[in-house]
């Protein structure tokens, strides 16, 4: 069977991610297939709106595969993964950007390429097993297929948490952060694409109450501090508080590459204006990312080798200078990221 089940049901154009053992992670043919159904939909009368799912019980889409960009990056062959990442992020923004509704389905793992999919589009759901992230800093990449807006527009100082520490948010998590708009139990799910399917009518979703979320009632405490201008900065105040929260995301920090977090941060103060400003930024930082980055060496860590013990370039976030920021983000020139590529 297909990797991704593209089809049309009734009115509704259906994309199934169909990966479930490797937990639905993204292909770079898979992301051509999915905009290849959305620039035929466009056009088509009888799809009235989009349903975006994953079949594996665990994941609605935990990222994308990697292993093969990490081991053409180690060759010496950058092409694949600058390749696949310009494709990708054009989807990205197709999904944005698209006139019919579309709805995704977020249950399980949602990660990385998986908050590019799923949440960048009008109508995201989530459920009781929903646990989403961007942990792209664990890898020495950066929060990206569009991430970088979704993390600047969170409320208060949750886009630096988020995207600094890569911590998991749950379904009532997800709507307080602006990353899911409406949380519906997980044994209605079926019903309600059936629904959809069949009226062609986004009104076919039910509302019900969000869950309670952690992150809104620590909100206080993780607005007082990430406030701070730099890393260090917050560092100090994370030492400085002793709690809880502090003393599990000093550790999460601490596993981080330096030079991803200060990247992040960079990217969310002043945040992108919208989703283009958002993937071009990006695709500059990931182009760079094999050779001057640390993501074959994050990637070998925590998913080839898996010994947890990367080495990064830079011992620390002060470490990491306003000059190699700058590099990192400057334009490409003809290889910059362009919407109709």
């Amino acid at each position: 069977m297909a990797e991704v089940d593209i089809r049309i049901e009734g009115a509704a154009g259906r994309i199934t991610l169909n990966r479930p053992r490797a937990l639905n992670a993204l292909t770079h043919e898979i992301c051509l297939a999915v905009e290849a159904a959305l620039d035929g939909w466009a056009g088509d009368d009888a799809v009235k709106l989009v349903i975006i799912d994953g079949a594996s019980d665990r994941a609605f889409c935990a990222g994308g595969d990697i292993a093969q960009v990490y081991h053409a990056g180690k060759a010496g062959d950058f092409s694949l993964g600058r390749d696949f990442w310009r494709d990708e992020y054009r989807m990205n923004v197709k999904l944005a950007r698209w006139a019919k509704p579309i709805v995704s389905f977020l249950h399980g793992f949602v990660m990385g390429g998986g908050v590019g999919l799923g949440c960048h589009v009008r109508h995201r759901v989530v459920g009781e097993s929903t646990q989403m992230a961007m942990p792209e800093c664990g890898i020495g990449l950066i929060p990206d297929v569009g991430g970088t807006l979704l993390l600047s527009r969170a409320p208060g100082q949750l886009g630096p948490y988020l995207g600094l520490t890569g911590a998991r948010m749950g379904p009532g998590d997800a709507i307080h952060a602006g990353f899911a708009d409406a949380f519906i139990p997980e044994a209605e799910w079926e019903g309600v694409k059936a629904r959809l399917c069949e009226s062609g009518d986004i009104a076919a979703l039910p509302r019900h109450a969000a869950p309670e979320s952690a992150l809104a009632g620590a909100q206080g405490q993780i607005d007082a501090l990430f406030s701070g201008a730099t890393i260090p900065d917050m560092l100090a105040a994370l030492k400085a508080d002793g709690c809880e929260l502090a003393a599990g995301t000093l550790k999460a920090i601490g596993r981080n590459s330096p030079l991803s977090m200060a990247s992040t941060l960079a990217m969310l103060r002043p945040g992108p204006g919208d989703i283009v400003a958002a993937v071009r930024q990006e695709f500059r930082w990931t182009w760079r990312s094999m050779d001057k980055g640390d993501f074959l060496e994050g990637v070998r860590a925590q998913i080839i080798d898996k010994d947890r013990n990367p080495r990064w370039r830079h011992d620390g976030p002060a470490a990491v200078s306003a000059a190699e920021l700058a590099a990192m983000l400057a334009p490409l020139g003809k290889d910059e990221w362009e919407e109709m590529a």
